[in-house]
């Protein structure tokens, strides 16, 4: 399963599985099958009652944001952003890249009663970033996939924030204290498997606890979908609480779901929309807003806050940060691509309004497909240039003069 793993592979799944959606769609069947989707599944399990479309993106995607958070706990305590010189930069960056965004996209929808959809064009998908510069970037410095991979999930974590604040409806209280307590008790006993610690099992098997906490952790999501905050904040909560160690445990052994079925299969769901039958002119503002505001709002705030903050950013031994402008500019166009997350937003954003729904995924759709053509060329030309200066300083040893 390791070329699951893959960054590459990871973005060709999601990439096959959207356009396999838009298309699907817009086929004779298509109309069926995206009934067949918002249908919803009357199992009278625990009161639930989902369609198939929202068990996938309320459900199966809080593993995802569970990896994500993860990821974010581990870059916080150990890895490139554990302290505030580290962090600042991408983190400016990331600022860069959510302001300007919703900046473009209330320009362009004003007046319209649209507002709403400012979240959307301010996300970047990290699986999809990381597998552009992974195909394209062979010979690009590993200094510069870090700062990808923070600003990414710096920008992930915006985007959490963004989803439990402004898209929660009439919050329940108690619902949220019991998702407290079961993440709590989630959390304590995951160090029960945190190895060297008074907790250690030896050769004990450890099935009660990992068991133990598969309860806890659908408890806490159980308890969030009834709170009225979005149900996938769950794996955000249960991914921070988390023992570092097992988490990462956790992350090695979810990743190839997470890549192979779960993000496809929201991606084919998501994508499921009908082209619409209408001029370009009838398009509302939101599709126009989100089209322009995803990839080219990504560079431009990318890019400034990005170029400003390598200015200001020093290095431990006093020197500036080691990323040059056409560093930043070819991470800015990979910040374009929204996809997963911008493609969650849109359905919440605009949720009562089909029409306006299916016509921001195909903006997200055709913004994030713009940024990704963008960025295999300049991350090409970027790569290109690297390869040639390293071998300008270790030219290769002909056969002639060994």
């Amino acid at each position: 399963m390791t070329f699951i793993r893959s960054e590459r592979y990871a973005a060709g799944f999601l990439l096959i599985a959207g356009i396999l959606g838009l298309l699907m769609a817009n086929l004779s069947f298509g109309p069926a099958l995206i009934d067949a989707l918002n249908e919803h599944l009357h199992t009278g399990l625990f009161g639930l009652d989902l369609s198939t479309k929202h068990w996938i993106s309320d459900g199966l995607l809080a593993v995802f944001f569970f990896l994500i958070a993860i990821e974010l706990k581990r870059e916080l305590v150990i890895g490139d952003l554990n302290s505030v010189g580290k962090a600042a930069l991408p983190a400016l960056a990331a600022f860069g890249g959510v302001l300007v965004p919703a900046g473009i996209y209330l320009l362009l929808t004003q007046g319209s009663g649209l507002a709403a959809g400012w979240p959307v064009p301010t996300a970047t998908d990290i699986a999809f970033a990381l597998g552009v510069l992974a195909v394209f970037g062979r010979g690009i410095p590993t200094r510069v996939r870090v700062f990808l991979l923070a600003l990414a999930v710096l920008d992930d974590l915006v985007a959490i924030l963004i989803i439990a604040f402004f898209f929660t409806q009439d919050p329940q209280l108690q619902y949220i204290g019991f998702a407290a307590i079961t993440a709590t008790l989630f959390g304590v006993t995951s160090r029960m498997l945190k190895p060297r610690s008074a907790w250690v099992l030896g050769r004990k098997p450890v099935w009660p606890i990992v068991t133990a906490l598969t309860v806890l952790g659908l408890a806490t999501w159980y308890f969030t979908y009834l709170s009225g905050v979005h149900a996938t904040i769950a794996g955000v909560i249960l991914g921070l609480v988390m023992a570092r160690v097992p988490g990462g445990r956790a992350h090695h052994v979810l990743e190839p779901y997470s890549n192979a079925v779960i993000l496809p299969l929201f991606a084919f769901s998501a994508a499921l929309v009908a082209i619409p039958q209408v001029s370009l002119a009838e398009l509302s503002p939101a599709f126009w807003g989100i089209l322009v505001a995803l990839p080219v709002g990504k560079l431009l705030g990318i890019t400034l806050a990005g170029t400003l903050g390598s200015m200001i950013s020093r290095r431990p031994n006093g020197s500036r940060s080691g990323l040059k402008f056409a560093d930043i500019v070819m991470v800015a166009c990979l910040g374009g691509i929204g996809f997963t997350v911008s493609l969650l937003m849109g359905a919440l954003a605009f949720a009562g309004n089909t029409e306006v729904v299916d016509e921001a995924t195909l903006a997200v759709l055709l913004g994030s497909g713009f940024a990704i053509l963008v960025s295999a060329v300049v991350v090409s030309v970027r790569a290109r240039q690297y390869r040639r200066a390293a071998e300008k300083l270790h030219p290769a040893v002909s056969p002639s003069t060994r």
